[in-house]
């Protein structure tokens, strides 16, 4: 297994993953499409970042993160799912390393993600609680009612920067 960037011929089975989760919506499935073809289709955009995990030709795992607008080195994890079968094979830790690798070598200093707060998603908030993120805030109803969006942060360094 290795971690490596997206390429072209990714995208279905990156697509077949995230229904093969039982998680995402086929409107959030979507999404996954269109950050990735974005990226795909405009080698030059530096909005959104994709990784994989390959094994055998196979995709077992996906991240994508990209730099939050109109902030300083803060970065967002948009996505990071595992195929079902290879979850707790450390596959998730191994993106989110490449992921916090990346960032820190652009001197990002915070990495963002947001989640829900359903039964669902409990794996999901583990995960990141695990992985070092705080939360950082919660919006009630935020999705539909009863499903609120939660805002995990991490944070790489404390520089100071001068005002510009």
């Amino acid at each position: 297994m290795r971690v490596r960037g997206v390429r072209r011929e990714d995208l279905e089975g990156i697509l077949a993953l995230a229904r093969r989760t039982g998680v995402f919506t086929s409107g959030e499935i979507g999404v996954v499409r269109e950050l990735v073809e974005a990226e795909l289709n405009n080698p030059r955009q530096r909005d959104y970042h994709s990784l994989v995990v390959e094994a055998n030709g196979r995709v077992l795992g996906f991240a994508c993160y990209g730099p939050a607008p109109m902030t300083d080195g803060t970065y967002d994890l948009y996505w990071i799912f595992v195929h079902p079968s290879y979850q707790r094979r450390s596959i998730g830790s191994a993106l989110l390393r490449e992921v916090e690798s990346a960032v820190g070598q652009v001197r990002g200093r915070m990495l963002v993600v947001d989640t829900s707060s359903t039964r669902r998603y409990s794996r999901a908030r583990r995960f990141y609680e695990n992985h070092g993120f705080q939360k950082a805030a919660e919006v009630k109803d935020f999705y539909r009612v009863d499903d609120s969006r939660i805002t995990y942060m991490k944070q790489f360094a404390r520089e100071s920067r001068p005002e510009q």
